[in-house]
């Protein structure tokens, strides 16, 4: 072989070598951390996430999830903060006050009676309405993500929180002087209006309090029945009491991680947490029906439509406590304007139940969450600005 055919063949050879270099380092793998357990629905919607932004980004972008590893839910702020993590799911309530414009919004979730949400839906409605509210109606909101270093990306909605409990619960007087365990402060003033007593139980510790009836009731949603395996200490479920849902879901990314990316490639990641809002809502939606038929067809637990008193009298505390929620977040965290943020999201929120009422499958939720809201996040500036 001449030399100069060897020059050229070295030529080539290096030049697809640098190819192949190229490609390899515009890939670049993320970091995505959740306190969710491996195999749980958390963990799944973070997989499917992962396989949407590679998918979005023709490869350019991966993320590697670390389900219940890099850091737990109580870390999360954290280390998303500190760099541990790109990205990561925060539950926001754990936090109350580095998040107090969001934690308004998911207090008062039980807004979604007084909307005539399908209960079956409910959570995907609320996951989109707050994605829309964060992202386009509540500067407060990306304020505080911008203090912790963060920017919010995505949501997410669990089924509706209702009764189950180890004795029938259909009226007003049936509830009356009962020991219910709840998760939440509006669940708790709720059963004080309501005359029964509040009783602050940890998640895993439920199960042993209603065997040993320490209380009567638990305030959860139907997944709980099997992942916390309540299935076998409830006898009587009423599900449509007392309404909302938990929506304290943040999926956000680091500001500098943000910040690093193209224009381009911040499109493909909220088109990505589209997807997981969709996925993470919809597990738990499918999970609540499963369930509810197991407890019915399979367990003999009676499921109970409440009564009109009941009824009536909850849809009556909903109404009164928006003022309560907006006067309690004005007075603790020093906010003003508490009840315009609560009536500017409640039409978002009535928008959203609408939208939702014709989903038939997650593909479809997840298309519907970014042709309202991800799409219209303007990539240029979101998250980019101190």
């Amino acid at each position: 072989m001449s030399i100069k055919v060897r020059i050229k063949a070295l030529v080539i050879a290096l030049a697809v070598c640098g190819v192949v270099i190229a490609s390899a380092t515009q890939a670049r793998e993320l970091r995505y951390a959740t306190g969710y357990a491996p195999g749980s629905m958390g963990a799944e919607a973070a997989n499917n996430y992962a396989n949407a932004l590679k998918k979005y980004s023709d490869g350019k972008l991966t993320t590697r999830v670390y389900p219940m590893s890099l850091l737990n839910f109580m870390e999360t702020p954290e280390g998303i903060r500190d760099g541990m993590a790109d990205s990561g799911l925060v539950l926001t309530p754990y936090f109350p006050s580095q998040y107090p414009s969001t934690n308004l919004a998911v207090e008062i979730s039980m807004l979604l009676e007084l909307a005539g949400a399908d209960p079956e839906k409910a959570g995907l409605a609320y996951a989109g309405a707050m994605s829309e509210y964060i992202f386009h109606d509540c500067p407060q909101c990306v304020a505080e993500y911008a203090r912790q270093n963060q920017v919010f990306v995505s949501s997410g909605g669990t089924s509706p929180y209702m009764l189950l409990c180890n004795k029938p619960m259909r009226t007003l007087a049936d509830v009356k002087g009962k020991r219910v365990r709840i998760g939440g402060a509006q669940w708790s003033r709720w059963a004080a209006e309501l005359g029964a007593t509040p009783v602050s139980v940890p998640q895993h510790e439920t199960y042993e309090a209603l065997s040993q009836g320490v209380v009567d009731c638990t305030v959860h949603s139907a997944p709980e029945l099997t992942m916390v395996n309540l299935m076998e200490v409830v006898s009587d479920i009423t599900p449509s009491i007392p309404g909302g849902v938990f929506a304290g879901v943040a999926n956000n990314f680091s500001i500098s991680t943000w910040r690093s990316l193209t224009a381009e490639e911040r499109q493909h990641v909220l088109r990505a947490a589209a997807v997981l809002t969709a996925e993470l809502s919809w597990a738990y939606a499918e999970a609540a029906k499963e369930n509810i038929k197991v407890a019915e067809t399979e367990r003999n637990i009676r499921i109970h439509e409440p009564a009109a008193d009941l009824v009536e009298k909850t849809r009556e505390f909903i109404e009164k406590d928006m003022k309560s929620i907006a006067d309690a977040y004005a007075k603790k965290y020093n906010m003003p304007n508490t009840m315009q943020m609560i009536s500017t999201f409640q039409p978002i929120l009535e928008k959203w139940v609408g939208l939702v009422s014709d989903i038939d499958s997650v593909e479809a939720l997840s298309d519907l969450y970014w042709q309202e809201t991800y799409s219209k996040v303007d990539v240029n500036t979101y998250g980019m600005k101190d």
